[in-house]
C-alpha cells in the first residue's frame, strides 16, 4: 500500500471552488535600531515591502501550491488594491478568479510591519458591512454555473460582509445538491449560519464563542463540536487547537486527536488557510477524514514556520511525512522502565495509547491487518513482544525461525507501531500494567473474557478491541509449507 506522502501526488487531479472574502496583505519589513524621541515606540527602517493575496485569497494561494485546480469568486474595490488582488490572481498556475468589483467599499487590506521575525504593528483597511443584494445574487449564479466542475467547495469566512447569510445557505444548498463537499472555515458566534455544511475548522476561541464551552483541553474540544455537529446538522468538525494540534470529531461520535510536532513558530497568520485547503485536497483526493486531518495538521505546522502569510507545497509535506516514516527502527525498540515513561508522557499529551501482542514470527499480511486495525483505535500502538525464550515454550524447540532481534526490528519499522517491548512471560499481563494502555487489541480468535489484561485495562477506563483476522494466514502453516 502507498505511503501518505507517495499519495499526495493525487492533489493535482482535484478542483475545487473557493468562495470568501478576499484582502490584500501587505507586509512592510525592516530593522529596529532605536526608540523614537517623539514617543515610546520603535522606529522600523523600512527595507523592503512586499505584497500577496490574504483571506479566502490565500487559501486560493494554498490550493494552487499544493497542485491543484482553483475557481475563486469574491468581491473587492474598484481601487488600487483591487488591480493587485487580480495581479495576484493571474500569476497563480491553474486559478480561475471571479472578481466582482464593488465601487462602493474599498479592498479590504491588511498592512504589518515587521521587524525580523517579529511583528510590530497591523494596519487594517475594510468595510465589513455586508455586499449588497444584487452582488450577493450574482455570486450565487456564478456558482451555479461552475459547482458541477468542482470537487468540493470551500467557504472561507473572514466576516468581511461576502458570506452574508443567504450567500452560505444557498451556497450549502447548491453544492450539496449536486453532491459536493461544502468546508467552512467558520468565524463569529452564530455558527447556525453554516447549518448543513459537511466540515468545519473553528479554531480554540472560535469553538468557545461559538458554543459558550471554555476549551481547556481535547474533551472540552470534543464537548463543544459534538454541540456543533447535533445543533446544526454539522457532519465533521476539526478543532485547530493551535500547539495542541487538531482534534478530529465526527457524527460517528469517533474523536481522534493530531499532535503538532514541535517547531520554532514565526507567524500564525493565514495557518488557518492552509489548513483547510489542505483538508479538502485531502478529502477529495480519497484519503480518509483521519488522514485528511493528519494531513491538515502537518500542513498547518509547516506554515507556521515561515514568515508572512504563506503557503505550503507538497514537497514541504511529503518531507515531513517521509521523516515519519522513516523514523530509525531502533528509535522505538525500549525497555520496560522507559515504556512506563514515554506511555505516561504520551497519555499526558492527549493520546490514546494502545497494545497488543504476540510472537510475530514470519510476518505475514494476518500481521499487517491486525496491527493496522489496533493502531487505528488509538493514536500511539505499543506492540509486545515475546522473547525467543518465550517462543519455545509456546510453539516449540524449532521456534522462533528470526530471533527476537529480527522480530523487533521488521515491527519497528513499520509505521503503524510507534513502540515494540519484549516481554519473556508467558503471559503479557505484567507488561499491560506496567503500560496501563487506553485500548487493548486481541484477534477475533479471542471473546473478551478470555483476553489477558481485559478486566485489568477495563478497571481504569479502557477498552478491549476485537480485530479482524485475515483467514488462512498463520506463520506455523507457512513453515508447513516450507517442509512440504
Amino acid at each position: 500500500m502507498s505511503t501518505l506522502s507517495q499519495r499526495l501526488d493525487t492533489f493535482a487531479s482535484r478542483r475545487i471552488l473557493c468562495i470568501g472574502d478576499l484582502m490584500l496583505d501587505r507586509y512592510i519589513y525592516g530593522q529596529v535600531e532605536r526608540i523614537s524621541p517623539e514617543a515610546p515606540i520603535p522606529v522600523l527602517h523600512v527595507q523592503r515591502e512586499t505584497a500577496t493575496l490574504g483571506g479566502a485569497g490565500n487559501v486560493v494561494r494554498n490550493l494552487a501550491a499544493l497542485g491543484s485546480k482553483v475557481e475563486v469568486i469574491g468581491v473587492v474595490g474598484n481601487d488600487e488594491a483591487a488591480d493587485s488582488v487580480e495581479h495576484e490572481f493571474a500569476i497563480l498556475s491553474g486559478v480561475t478568479a471571479h472578481l466582482l468589483r464593488d465601487s462602493s467599499r474599498p479592498t479590504t487590506q491588511k498592512t504589518r510591519y515587521v521587524a525580523g521575525s517579529q511583528q510590530l504593528l497591523r494596519a487594517d483597511r475594510e468595510q465589513a458591512k455586508p455586499i449588497a443584494e444584487d452582488i450577493q445574487k450574482q455570486i450565487v449564479e456564478f456558482l451555479r454555473k461552475v459547482v458541477d466542475n468542482a470537487d468540493a467547495v470551500i467557504l472561507s469566512d473572514y466576516v468581511k460582509g461576502v458570506l452574508t447569510p443567504f450567500v452560505i445557505s444557498e451556497t450549502i444548498k447548491i453544492a450539496k445538491q449536486a453532491g459536493k463537499l461544502v468546508i467552512v472555515d467558520p468565524k463569529g458566534r452564530d455558527f447556525g449560519r453554516y447549518r448543513g455544511a459537511s466540515w468545519l475548522t473553528p479554531n480554540r476561541k472560535e469553538l468557545a464563542d461559538a458554543t459558550g464551552i471554555a476549551i481547556q483541553s481535547i474533551e472540552n474540544a470534543d464537548k463543544a463540536a459534538h454541540s456543533l455537529i447535533g445543533d446544526f446538522d454539522i457532519g465533521s468538525v476539526l478543532c485547530k487547537l493551535g500547539a495542541e494540534g487538531v482534534c478530529l470529531v465526527r457524527k460517528d461520535n469517533k474523536t481522534e486527536h493530531f499532535q503538532t510536532k514541535a517547531r520554532e513558530v514565526f507567524d500564525v497568520s493565514g495557518a488557518g488557510d492552509t489548513v483547510i485547503a489542505t483538508l479538502a485536497l485531502a478529502l477529495t483526493s480519497g484519503f480518509t477524514p483521519s488522514e485528511a486531518s493528519e494531513l491538515s495538521n502537518i500542513a498547518g505546522s509547516v506554515v507556521v514556520g515561515k514568515i508572512g502569510t504563506a503557503a505550503v507545497t507538497r514537497d514541504e509535506i511529503a518531507k515531513e511525512l517521509r521523516h515519519a516514516e522513516t523514523q530509525r527502527a531502533e528509535d522505538k525498540l525500549t525497555g520496560w522502565g522507559e515504556i512506563k515513561d514515554i506511555a505516561e508522557r504520551w497519555r499526558k499529551e492527549g493520546y490514546k495509547v494502545g497494545f497488543t501482542n504476540g510472537c510475530f514470527d514470519l510476518l505475514h499480511p494476518g500481521h499487517i491487518y491486525l496491527l493496522r486495525q489496533a493502531r487505528a483505535a488509538c493514536d500511539k500502538l505499543v506492540v509486545g513482544l515475546n522473547t525467543d525464550a518465550s517462543v519455545k515454550r509456546l510453539k516449540g524447540e524449532t521456534r522462533p525461525v528470526q530471533n527476537e532481534t529480527a522480530r523487533a526490528t521488521v515491527l519497528a519499522s513499520l509505521a503503524d507501531v510507534d513502540q515494540v517491548v519484549l516481554f519473556s512471560e508467558e503471559t503479557p499481563l505484567e507488561l499491560i500494567k506496567v503500560i496501563r494502555p487506553d485500548v487493548l487489541v486481541k484477534g477475533a480468535d479471542y471473546t473478551i473474557d478470555k483476553v489477558v489484561g481485559a478486566p485489568e485495562v477495563q478497571s481504569w477506563g479502557g477498552k478491549v478491541v476485537l480485530a479482524e483476522l485475515v483467514q488462512g494466514q498463520s506463520t506455523t502453516k507457512t513453515i508447513a509449507k516450507m517442509k512440504a
